[in-house]
């Protein structure tokens, strides 16, 4: 049902953003997978494939001779054509009859989301067309990618609160890890049990997800937690985890303070610190509305952080969250040339996205993380936002 939902969505994109037809051509994808295939058709092929949607309500998937049964199975496609030696004819056919002015190809030079075609693959696509007008008629399908990927379904959406869910309970349970003496690897393997004994996968890469820091001497950043770093008195912990379920992805930030003897309450310096983090978060959900450009609200929870005398941080404040931990479409982030025009995309209801940023103390880096959905009006947090610095 839900590949039927996207592939509907699909059809209706094509006259948003103006492309006749998208045509998704793959093989082995498996090996190398499509963003298109992953979105809305959710079968994998083998030898060289085209899926077409066309503005006119047709869809067409060309296929090799022994996939047809799988793609004739997801109902998506109205013409299913078989073939043996050579796709070529049955692809100029199929284009001959549609005749679409413009054909939308994944690629995009600012979301890798939206860039599923190779080189290799674009260059055997125009020999295949060759002597023929429709290599002349390529055009990006990026803008309908990156909607069809940040405009959720309903479906979707139960699948991100899910996840997310199940996240929260593992943070729940991982508080009870947290003591002197343990090693950020030690705290790491809990949570993969957890992941495991769930049959959960990571949101990101494993060895990396979660991201343990404990004390002053450990790097934030994208590294493996270390079984050399210890948790101590007067340390902060932060933990970054998320789960894929049911391939939708969760992405949360969490954190403690481990007292010294004597304190009944976090120095006051770290109190301050994580004072800001929230207000800066407070002040980007307060931002985040269809229609705003993503640098918006990034600018917003940016300049609290600036504002409060601390160091700005050096990534966007939140990436979509969906079949990916950094799904595309718009991005809150700043106009920085490494996101490309990302952030100049509006935010759409529907759209859920990481609320991120943090800051450094001599107590260790402090960073939040909450995933909220996108509304009509504003933002509904999926997350349990963490107002309150855990003490253990």
């Amino acid at each position: 049902m839900l590949y039927h939902q996207k592939a509907a969505q699909a059809q209706a994109l094509l006259a948003e953003t103006g492309i006749d037809a998208w045509l998704i051509f793959v093989r082995e994808s498996a090996i190398r997978p499509d963003p298109g295939i992953e979105l809305a058709i959710g079968v994998d092929v083998t030898w060289d494939s085209v899926f077409v949607f066309g503005r006119n309500g047709q869809r067409v998937a060309i296929v090799g001779r022994y996939d047809v049964a799988g793609v004739r199975a997801s109902g998506l496609f109205d013409t299913i054509v078989g073939y043996d030696e050579s796709i070529r004819e049955y692809l100029i056919e199929a284009l001959r009859r549609l005749d679409p002015l413009t054909i939308g190809l994944n690629y995009s030079l600012d979301d890798p989301t939206a860039d599923g075609l190779t080189y290799g693959m674009f260059l055997h696509l125009c020999d295949l067309l060759a002597d023929t007008p429709f290599p002349s008629r390529f055009v990006s399908a990026a803008p309908l990618l990156a909607k069809l990927r940040s405009r959720k379904v309903p479906a979707e959406i139960e699948r991100i609160r899910a996840a997310v869910a199940v996240t929260e309970e593992i943070v729940d349970l991982v508080e009870q890890q947290i003591r002197p003496g343990v090693s950020e690897a030690q705290i790491a393997a809990f949570i993969h049990d957890e992941f495991r004994r769930r049959h959960l996968g990571s949101a990101w890469a494993w060895d990396a997800c979660p991201i343990v820091n404990s004390g002053p001497e450990s790097e934030a950043g994208h590294g493996g937690p270390r079984d050399d770093i210890l948790v101590q008195p007067g340390h902060l912990v932060h933990i970054d985890l998320g789960v894929q379920l049911d391939g939708y992805c969760s992405d949360i930030q969490r954190m403690w303070y481990v007292r010294r003897a004597g304190e009944d309450a976090p120095p006051q310096e770290v109190q301050r610190a994580f004072e800001t983090v929230i207000r800066a978060i407070e002040a980007g959900a307060a931002a985040l509305r269809p229609g705003v450009y993503g640098y918006e609200v990034d600018a917003a929870a940016r300049r609290v952080i600036v504002d409060a005398g601390y160091d700005e941080y050096k990534h966007a404040l939140g990436h979509g969250l969906g079949r990916a931990c950094h799904d595309g479409g718009p991005l809150l982030g700043p106009r920085w040339p490494r996101y490309g025009r990302t952030p100049e995309m509006q935010v759409e209801a529907g759209n859920v996205y990481t609320l991120e940023l943090g800051v450094t103390t001599s107590a260790g880096y402090i960073g939040i993380e909450e995933d909220v959905l996108v509304t009509d009006h504003g933002v509904e947090f999926l997350s349990r936002f963490q107002r309150t610095l855990r003490e253990v």
